[in-house]
């Protein structure tokens, strides 16, 4: 391999100023803010958040930050410990289709425990996220290429968060560059579709790739070496000569319910055709589920815990069956013995279909056929999972994903006061947000 060093990624995550930003990134920065706190709120509550931060206070990684979840304080690598295993932990984040995976929740916990340790705006926190969101999503897509292999979220996320502390420590071009490197070298290879397949905390391989990122940035900084990351190959140089000309972050898709997206696409057929027939769970004889291969690999067994729940196609599909909805609630722990759930997931037939397999990971399709106790079979057309890029996603429709997802944990105007700060007052210090977010959890 020959590498090429003309800095280029640095001097981009480096130079980049909100004020220079087109106004359609400023505003997808504002909606990736929203989503990205709300990943984070609805992971605090959760048992993965929990394992982080004993993890955190096993390590002895004590300092003093502030993190979202929590009133304990902690240094750079062990708030982003604990925050990464909350940040993906309900599924619930933002994900981009040919990369096939989720890159602001691989890099947020980083990004926000920089951001709190030194005391910048939301406004800078924004602008970082930007940053990220375009070199990660570029380096996942030489990584995915040069390897030849569906290396999913942690491996990415090691890239970005190196690149968003970098920023925001004020790393110089070289030393940045060489962060890069080290965390390029070191990224988790996760083999993402075994978590498919044998849902666990594994998942999508988040705290690891977070945890690599923040160490590169440490490393570099206590003066270890690096040489060379897959965006200085000449294969990839045309990924590079688009960065801060064309924007990725425009194509990322946000997701409405709390598991894998590939679930997304049968659940809303069938909210819809719940919503037009007027028929319930109880009603139902049987559900077949047209979709492509990799959705239909999809775990389909009866969930002990959160994450087999939310990395499962029948538990969520039979989830919107009964309540019209799969959201927090609906993938808890606590929700898991719901004796109607489990009956109506005995309904569920799930068929991969050639024709929409061939449109993926460009389009996620599915369909579905519902026969009904009275004779009658409904047939919904093929669906894309709702929040696609070309969907238009704009603060009306984070704001409603928002205020229905949250609505377990935050009381209304909690929820109103939240927005209002993260789309209007973006001179307001990160660390407030948070310390604000907590007392609204009251933690």
């Amino acid at each position: 391999m020959e590498f090429i060093t003309t800095y280029q990624v640095e001097d981009y995550i480096l130079n980049s100023k909100w004020e220079d930003l087109p106004q359609p990134i400023q505003d997808r920065a504002i909606v990736c803010g929203i989503d990205l706190l709300m990943a984070l709120i609805v992971g605090s509550k959760g048992r993965q958040f929990q394992t982080g931060v004993k993890l955190a206070n096993t390590l002895g990684l004590s300092g003093s930050i502030d993190i979202l979840g929590t009133s304990g304080q902690y240094n750079l690598l062990g708030a982003t410990v604990a925050m990464a295993h909350a940040s993906n932990s309900f599924d619930i984040d933002d994900g981009h289709n040919m990369i096939k995976g989720h890159p602001g929740t691989s890099f947020v916990a980083g990004i926000a425990a920089a951001a709190v340790e030194k005391k910048v705006t939301y406004r800078e926190f924004l602008t970082t996220l930007i940053t990220a969101y375009e070199v990660t999503i570029r380096w996942a897509l030489a990584m995915q290429h040069h390897y030849g292999f569906l290396h999913s979220t942690g491996a990415y996320g090691a890239y970005g968060t190196a690149a968003g502390i970098g920023r925001l420590y004020g790393l110089d071009r070289k030393a940045l560059n060489n962060a890069l490197s080290i965390a390029d070298f070191h990224a988790p290879m996760t083999p993402v579709m075994r978590s498919v397949e044998y849902p666990s905390m594994n998942k999508d391989g988040v705290p690891f790739g977070a945890q690599v990122g923040t160490m590169a940035v440490l490393e570099t900084l206590a003066g270890s070496t690096g040489y060379g990351n897959l965006l200085e190959l000449p294969e990839y140089q045309y990924l590079v000569e688009t960065i801060g000309n064309e924007f990725e972050v425009l194509r990322l898709y946000f997701k409405p319910y709390t598991c894998c997206r590939w679930s997304h696409q049968p659940i809303k057929a069938i909210i819809d055709l719940m919503d037009e027939y007027h028929f319930t769970h109880k009603d139902v004889e049987n559900v077949t589920v047209h979709t492509f291969d990799s959705a239909a690999r999809l775990s389909k067994i009866v969930p002990k815990r959160a994450d087999e729940a939310q990395y499962n196609i029948a538990w969520p599909v039979a989830s919107a069956l009964v309540f019209g909805d799969v959201g927090f609630l609906q993938v808890t722990e606590e929700a898991l013995e719901n004796q109607e759930v489990l009956t109506t997931m005995n309904k569920l037939t799930f068929v991969m279909d050639p024709d929409l397999n061939k449109q993926f990971p460009e389009k996620r399709l599915a369909r579905v056929e519902i026969a009904l106790a009275d004779g009658r079979t409904l047939k919904s057309p093929v669906y894309a999972a709702p929040g696609e890029h070309t969907d238009d996603i704009d603060l009306a429709w984070i704001t409603e994903k928002f205020m229905r997802i949250t609505k377990p944990m935050l009381a209304e105007d909690d929820q109103k006061t939240l927005l209002s700060t993260l789309t209007n007052h973006l001179d307001k210090p990160v660390v407030e947000i948070i310390n604000m977010i907590n007392e609204m959890l009251q933690v």
